[in-house]
C-alpha cells in the first residue's frame, strides 16, 4: 500500500461554501461575460484599485468592453485593507447604478471590500458606523446578515494570488484594526482564474501573495481543528506551490507556472476556508496589516517562519510532512520558508519591513485579539508569548 501523509481517520466538522464555479485558464474577459450572461445580469458593477484602472488594456479595460451595454457602473479606488470608507462608498455607487451582480477585478483588498458592499446592499447600510453590529466578535454577531430575500452576488476575478474569491469572510479595516464579517453567500458565486489577469501585477507583489498561499497551506495543515479534507487540501496546494513561485520568478512572463500557482492557492485556501482555520502567522499579520499598512503576503513571508520556529515543539511531526511535501525532507520547516522568501527576494524580517523594536510591544497586544493567534497550536496567553515569536522575525 502506498503510504499516504494524510490521517484518513481524523474527523471534524467541513464547512461547504456557497460557491458555484471555478473558471480556470479562460480569458477572464470572455468568463466574466458569460457567467453574467448565465445570470440573466443587465446591470453589472464593477470594483477595483486605482492601479488597475491605469493599465492600458489591462484585465480590467477588457471585461468592461466586453460587458459592454451591461456595464452599468464602477468604483475604482479601493484601497489596501479594504478601509469601511471605501466599501461604504462604493456600495452607494453601486446602490445609485442599480447593480444586480457585483464583478470584483483584482486582488484580497478588493475582492474582500466587494464582499462587505454586498452586505451593505442587502442591508441598506451607507454610513460606515452603519457596519458597526454585523462584524465578528467572540460572541457572534449582534445583528443577522442573512440577506433578507436579496439575490444579489459577485464575481471575483483574481490577479493575485490573496485567494480571498474563495473564501465567506471579509476582512475589512476600521480604526487600525482588522474586522471580519462572515456569511456564506459573502464568497463570490464564481471564481474567474485567469493566468493573464496577473500578468500586470508587480511581480514581486504577486510572488508575496503566493506566499501568502503557502501560509494557508501551512497553517491549515497544522490548525487545532484541522480535518481529512482540509489536509488532502493544503498538502497538494502547499506541493504545487512550492514549484509554481520559483519557476514564475525565473520566467515571469511564462503562463503555465502562474496556472499552476493559482491552482496551488485555490488547493491551499481550501483547509482553511472548510473550516480548519489558521494560527499566529495570519493573526500577528492582522495586526501588522491593519496598524501598520503592512501587505498580508509581506507579513507572511515574515511571520511564518518564526511562528512555526515557535510552534515545533507542538506540532514538528506535521512540520515534517510539510517540509517533505515542499521536496526538503528531513529539514526544519521554518528554514526552508525562510529559504523559499529570501530566494523570491522578499522581505524576512521586520527589519525589512521597518518595523523597529519600539513597535514591538505595540504589536504584540494587538495581536491578542486577533482569533488565530488565540487558535495557535502552541497557546498564545500573554503579550509575552507574542514577544517570543516577534523577537524571532526580527
Amino acid at each position: 500500500m502506498i503510504p499516504l501523509p494524510v490521517d484518513t481517520s481524523r474527523g471534524g466538522t467541513v464547512l461547504l461554501t456557497a460557491q458555484e464555479r471555478v473558471v480556470l485558464g479562460e480569458p477572464a474577459a470572455q468568463a466574466v461575460l458569460a457567467e453574467a450572461e448565465r445570470a440573466g445580469a443587465r446591470r453589472v458593477f464593477v470594483t477595483s484599485g486605482a492601479s488597475l484602472s491605469r493599465v492600458a488594456d489591462g484585465p480590467l479595460q477588457r471585461i468592461e468592453g466586453a460587458l459592454g451595454t451591461r456595464m452599468a457602473g464602477r468604483f475604482v479606488g479601493m484601497r489596501a485593507h479594504s478601509p469601511r470608507d471605501d466599501v461604504v462608498a462604493a456600495a452607494r455607487m453601486a446602490r445609485d447604478a442599480g447593480a444586480d451582480l457585483l464583478v470584483a477585478v483584482g486582488g484580497g483588498s478588493v475582492i474582500d471590500a466587494t464582499k462587505a458592499m454586498l452586505m451593505c446592499l442587502w442591508h441598506g447600510l451607507f454610513d460606515a458606523a452603519a457596519l458597526e453590529p454585523y462584524r465578528q466578535r467572540s460572541g457572534g454577531t449582534t445583528a443577522s446578515i442573512d440577506p433578507a430575500g436579496s439575490s444579489l452576488r459577485m464575481i471575483a476575478v483574481s490577479t493575485t494570488l490573496s485567494a480571498s474569491e474563495f473564501t465567506s469572510t471579509a476582512g475589512v479595516s476600521d480604526a487600525h484594526t482588522k474586522q471580519s464579517f462572515r456569511h456564506r453567500l459573502f464568497v463570490p458565486r464564481v471564481a474567474v482564474l485567469d493566468p493573464a489577469a496577473t500578468l500586470h501585477t508587480p511581480l514581486p507583489l504577486l510572488l508575496a501573495t503566493g506566499m501568502r498561499a503557502v501560509d494557508h497551506a501551512i497553517e491549515s495543515y497544522c490548525a487545532l481543528n484541522v480535518h481529512a479534507i482540509g489536509e488532502v487540501h493544503s498538502l497538494l496546494g502547499l506541493a504545487l506551490l512550492a514549484q509554481a513561485l520559483p519557476a514564475i520568478a525565473r520566467d515571469p512572463g511564462g503562463l503555465a507556472p502562474r496556472q499552476q500557482a493559482q491552482l496551488g492557492m485555490w488547493q491551499a485556501i481550501l483547509g482553511s476556508a472548510t473550516g480548519a482555520g489558521t494560527g499566529a502567522s495570519h493573526g500577528i499579520g492582522y495586526a501588522l496589516g491593519a496598524t501598520f499598512d503592512v501587505a498580508h503576503g509581506h507579513t507572511s513571508c515574515v511571520m511564518l517562519p518564526a511562528v512555526l520556529a515557535y510552534n515545533a515543539s507542538v506540532n514538528g511531526d506535521r512540520q515534517a510532512v510539510l517540509a517533505a511535501q515542499m521536496g526538503r525532507a528531513g529539514e526544519p520547516l521554518s528554514r526552508v520558508v525562510a529559504e523559499l522568501v529570501r530566494s523570491l527576494g522578499l522581505p524576512g524580517s521586520l527589519r525589512e519591513l521597518g518595523i523597529g523594536e519600539e513597535r514591538l510591544g505595540e504589536i504584540a497586544q494587538r495581536a491578542l485579539d486577533y482569533e488565530p493567534v488565540q487558535r495557535n497550536p502552541r497557546p498564545i496567553r500573554s503579550a509575552d508569548d507574542v514577544m517570543e515569536i516577534l523577537r524571532l522575525a526580527r
